[in-house]
């Protein structure tokens, strides 16, 4: 039994409803007016942008081109530095492989360039080395050793003032197992797996890990030295650069028209906002906040207060019947009415296009001339990158669709009417551009809150998720957790042994003997190996939680059961699960009483937040239904808080009570919902890092 092949990104995209993301697009060149410039070259990684934003955060201007881009007239301007490879998430075997242009490996092309992942397993397949797909992935924080290189007294450049040992992110089931004449091991992970290399007479480096996520804990130290010691750049390209250049393209695009800003209250809303009021003045600004009807209790009040320190006019409009009763059409079929669907693609598309259908309307009542009014939104980076939008690559898989970037928006782009000045930046940058436009602390520091509402957090279903493979996963994670599982071959035993041997942990997961895994019937949205998962959630019982054996699990369940994507520990009397299998849920649709449910559970969380000042620490806390009783009351539901510290938001790490999170807080919480919450089975605590869990459900 190959577990390994369990719901693998590639079998996930074939049987979820996703854009034609392996198509090659042909897009307008990025171009950046500095006098130095780094480009990358996107192969559809999820991480494409986070490269991007951490090549800008050295003060160092960046392009990002999709991979089959001609290099020639590029590198012909003369200001390019060095060349990024992204990741991504075909094999370089694969039929589906990103094409790219053969100039890049085949001529001197006279800068340096790094391959990350996929880039690295490229260039050693073209160059005549060997690339294999292992037994299993290495997914998650792993440590590699850093070796002195063959050709340098001392370590490789790329390394300079690093550790022997660090700790990375490595997201991969391919591996490079043979390197090509002329390239140097320079790095391999615990595991004994190649993880860095280099040929310094081409200046061609590669790394098998993420660099560019906040996981990698010294990836910007390896930025840096590729940068300004391999690449000689100066560094000299600034935030105020780029806040020029987005006014810029705000006064370029709109001229003298008028601009909608559509205003959720979060903060790119809020920073575009005041982004676009400083380019063409408050006049000439139109605020409208959409009440889609699943905003968080009583948010449109503090929306309308809030965005009153920008002194624009909000016009506050309720649209909940209509987005409960709203369809779409996706790939020519109509979908059923938003309160009847449960597949969470479905949702967010419909939320998506009924938003802008909604905004059209407002704007006709306004008496606006629709060609002389342009749409404005708080787009970043990461929604366009989810969301494999071609304004950032062609490539890259569907993570998830969201709501500021449906097709019906990117149809706006296509004939110029809509603004969005924030697209190039990450949340950590628009909060800082945000102080720069004079917002207060309060607005720029807020918790940052999803388009589509709460209703991406309450997850829809009418039947439970028990597929053919249900039974033998639970096995695997029986065997995983408690070393017992009677109706597991010994052959699939040994190999789970064989894993946990590998990965280093099998003393630590051994030495657990009171924890009870139950794998419950409902999915999540996960990212694998830069590939959508829709898979499997796990809950893991224990009396008193020991948290440091309960994230050790976290970490190693998805690496061995791959259609298991997200862990969570499961609050109250321990449930057996040697005596109960979890086979039931409670339907559960966007409805108004199941929406007043979370709303009462998300604000009572957020009560506990404020109380204890988590709210700067704390990048994101999520609250979640889950369509799931654990007490055999199939009218109840559970709580779950996803508790997200992330810089980037691409990548990011769940708070740890007594460490990250005080534990008070946390009981606070868990006390408040169990208590105050009708319908409440249990209260969940999500242990899951991203990958292989997205910050969202």
């Amino acid at each position: 039994i190959d577990m390994s092949v369990i719901n693998t990104p590639e079998n996930a995209r074939s049987n979820e409803t996703r854009l034609e993301s392996n198509l090659q697009v042909t897009l307008a060149d990025e171009t950046v007016d500095a006098a130095e410039v780094v480009l990358i070259l996107d192969a559809g990684s999820q991480y494409s942008k986070v490269i991007d934003r951490r090549v800008r955060e050295l003060n160092v201007a960046s392009e990002i081109h999709p991979f089959n881009t001609k290099l020639q007239p590029l590198l012909a301007r003369g200001n390019v530095r060095a060349i990024i490879v992204s990741g991504g998430p075909e094999s370089v075997y694969s039929s589906k492989a990103p094409t790219y242009d053969p100039y890049l490996f085949e001529a001197d092309v006279k800068v340096p360039v790094l391959g990350i992942c996929y880039g690295m397993q490229l260039m050693t397949h073209l160059y005549g080395g060997h690339v294999e797909k292992k037994d299993h992935r290495e997914d998650g924080v792993h440590n590699i050793i850093i070796k002195v290189s063959r050709t340098l007294i001392g370590n490789s450049e790329l390394f300079h003032g690093m550790q022997q040992s660090e700790r990375v992110l490595l997201t991969h089931g391919d591996s490079v197992t043979a390197l090509p004449p002329g390239f140097t091991e320079i790095a391999v992970s615990e595991g004994g797996v190649i993880s860095a290399i280099e040929n310094l007479s081409k200046q061609f480096y590669g790394l098998q890990f993420h660099p560019e996520v906040d996981l990698t804990e010294n990836g910007k130290t390896i930025l840096q030295n590729f940068l300004f010691r391999i690449a000689k750049c100066t560094g000299s390209y600034t935030l105020e650069d780029r806040e020029q250049t987005a006014i810029k393209e705000i006064r370029d695009t709109v001229g003298s028209g008028k601009v909608l800003v559509l205003v959720s209250g979060g903060v790119d809303s809020t920073v575009c906002a005041a982004l676009i009021s400083k380019a063409i003045g408050p006049e000439r600004v139109i605020a409208l906040h959409i009440d889609n009807g699943f905003m968080r209790k009583e948010e449109s009040a503090k929306v309308e207060k809030a965005l009153s320190v920008l002194g624009l006019r909000l016009i506050v409009v309720d649209a909940s019947q209509t987005f409960y009763n709203a369809t779409t059409t996706i790939k020519g079929v109509p979908t059923a009415q938003l309160k009847v669907t449960v597949h969470p693609e479905e949702k967010r598309k419909i939320i998506g296009d009924t938003f802008m259908r909604v905004a059209e309307e407002e704007v006709k009542k306004l008496g606006l001339n629709p060609n002389e009014v342009y749409l404005a939104q708080g787009t970043l980076r990461p929604d366009l990158i989810e969301s494999s939008s071609k304004t950032v690559s062609g490539v890259a898989d569907v993570i998830k669709t969201h709501h500021n970037d449906t097709e019906l928006v990117r149809l706006l782009r296509e004939t110029g009417r809509v603004v969005e000045p924030l697209k190039d930046l990450h949340k950590d940058e628009v909060r800082e551009l945000g102080k720069s436009l004079g917002l207060s602390e309060d607005l720029v520091w807020r918790q940052p809150f999803p388009g589509p509402g709460l209703s991406i957090r309450i997850l829809c279903t009418e039947k439970p998720y028990i597929e053919e493979k249900f039974d033998l996963t639970n096995n695997v994670l029986q065997y995983i957790v408690t070393a017992q599982a009677d109706s597991l071959e010994d052959s699939v035993k040994l190999r789970i042994d064989t894993q946990l041997r590998d990965m280093g942990c099998f003393d630590a997961v051994r030495s657990i003997k009171d924890i009870s895994p139950l794998l419950l019937p409902v999915q999540t949205v996960g990212v694998q190996g830069d590939g959508r998962t829709y898979s499997y959630l796990v809950g893991l019982s224990q009396q008193t939680p020991n948290w440091d054996q309960l994230f050790q699990l976290a970490k190693v369940i998805p690496k061995l059961c791959h259609n298991v994507n997200r862990i969570v520990y499961v609050f109250g009397e321990v449930i057996n699960s040697k005596t109960t299998v979890i086979r039931q849920i409670t339907p559960t649709h966007l409805v108004p009483d199941t929406i007043a449910q979370l709303q009462l559970a998300d604000s009572l969380v957020n009560e506990v937040l404020l109380k204890y000042q988590l709210i700067r620490s704390l990048s994101q806390v999520p609250v979640i239904l889950l369509p799931v009783s654990f007490d055999g009351d199939s009218t109840k539901r559970s709580i779950a808080i996803r508790t997200f510290i992330t810089n980037d938001f691409m990548t990011g790490v769940p708070a740890v009570p007594h460490k990250t999170i005080p534990m008070e807080a946390v009981t606070e919480m868990v006390d408040k919902l169990m208590q105050n919450t009708p319908g409440i089975s249990r209260v969940v605590y999500d242990l899951t890092s991203k990958p292989p869990g997205t910050t969202e459900y």
